[in-house]
């Protein structure tokens, strides 16, 4: 509890720093013997957030294999919400624990940060990993970077446990998320002379309909995996800004939208597709009134799904530790994709439910830490016994 409270102190929403709570976890991790790795933001002049991973060797020196513990240090913003306490002071109320990132996912990361100096002390027979990420509720901006840079430094892990708040059970599978700004480039004119402009709102609109009934022929023909709440991949225009006037052809309009596919479904020839409507269709007929007018795709987030077989090592050994067996599947999207991309075989396993994981009074039932501490220490007594 002492770390969950401590970590939930931090402000790590995700527009602003995390090297501050990345700091105290490095200090902490020196203060038992690890030296870790800190692994900074693109822009190196300014490193305003930072990724940490760690190593506990197997006690014959390897560092290679082994099992890594992941989560994100970054939280949603609490703008607007009304919480009965301060986000940023967890406190404890009726068996739960209040507090911005109390599910999602700081309870986590306090269950393993509260057994360092356990793991530091044990003999393992395999390396136990921690990975530490910033910006996973932007984009999985963060893990993408530090998996990139796995090869590079010499990491290798066999398998890995992301804490996601699932309740503590073995989630084995998640769709993909994918999520992108469509900007419509038109020609500016007053409205009595609107054969001088290009409206970029009117095709904008032209592509919310192509994207309207392309969500809606995954929902009547699939593919479907009734493992998920929702069995087929689903998309849809969620903001959309365009236009200064009601007298002016208006020469700019942003289309976001977003599709999150089933962890089976190949996403490329779905942006195929939707890159040949923008580009083969409606960009020519916007040029052909004026070449100036024109069609921008921007890829703002992009996660794979997550699929694993129900018979994986990773999954018994989820289970074996205390890891609830379930046979579901989750439409929300986890670093966990990224991990098993990698070669990495990964489930989702962590305390708390996503349900109340952005909302105001977040918080996570005592007796889920509990679960996850019995899980976390389960898991050293495998890696000890050579049974991981």
């Amino acid at each position: 509890m002492e770390w969950i409270t401590r970590l939930a102190s931090f402000d790590t929403t995700s527009r602003i720093s995390n090297l501050e709570l990345i700091d105290c976890v490095a200090d902490e991790l020196r203060r038992v013997g690890v030296e870790p790795l800190i692994l900074g933001n693109e822009d190196a002049a300014q490193v305003r957030k930072a990724n940490l991973f760690a190593t506990f060797p197997a006690c014959d020196g390897r560092t290679d294999g082994g099992i890594v513990l992941s989560g994100h240090t970054d939280v949603v913003p609490v703008d607007g919400q009304d919480w009965d306490s301060d986000p940023f002071t967890a406190q404890q109320r009726g068996g739960r624990l209040y507090g911005r990132g109390t599910a999602d996912m700081k309870g986590y990361l306090g269950v393993i940060l509260s057994r360092l100096e356990r793991i530091s002390q044990a003999t393992l027979t395999e390396p136990l990993h921690l990975a530490f990420s910033y910006d996973e509720e932007v984009g999985l901006l963060g893990a993408e970077r530090m998996i990139g840079q796995f090869a590079g430094h010499g990491i290798r892990p066999a398998s890995c446990i992301v804490g996601e708040p699932s309740g503590m059970r073995v989630v084995r599978g998640h769709k993909s998320i994918n999520l992108f700004v469509a900007r419509f480039r038109g020609v500016a004119a007053h409205s009595s002379l609107t054969p001088q402009g290009v409206n970029a709102i009117h095709y904008a609109g032209r592509f919310i309909e192509f994207y309207r009934q392309l969500t809606h022929h995954w929902r009547e023909n699939g593919p479907f995996d009734d493992a998920y709440p929702v069995p087929f991949t689903t998309g849809g225009v969620n903001l959309i800004s365009g236009g200064i006037a009601g007298n002016t052809v208006p020469d700019a309009c942003e289309v976001e939208f977003e599709f999150r596919a089933l962890g089976t479904v190949d996403t490329a020839p779905v942006v195929a597709q939707i890159r040949e409507f923008l580009f083969d269709v409606l960009e020519p007929e916007m040029k052909a009134e004026q070449a100036a007018a024109g069609v921008e795709l921007i890829v703002k987030a992009q996660g794979p799904g997550l699929e694993v077989d129900d018979d994986a090592g990773i999954v018994r050994l989820a289970q074996d530790c205390g890891g609830l067996p379930s046979d579901e599947k989750v439409t929300y999207g986890t670093e966990a994709g990224l991990f098993h991309r990698a070669g990495i075989e990964t489930v989702v396993c962590g305390p708390g439910e996503i349900a109340v994981a952005h909302a105001a009074n977040e918080y996570v039932d005592l007796e889920q830490i509990e679960a996850c501490e019995s899980f976390v220490d389960s898991l050293i007594e495998r890696l000890e016994r050579g049974t991981a």
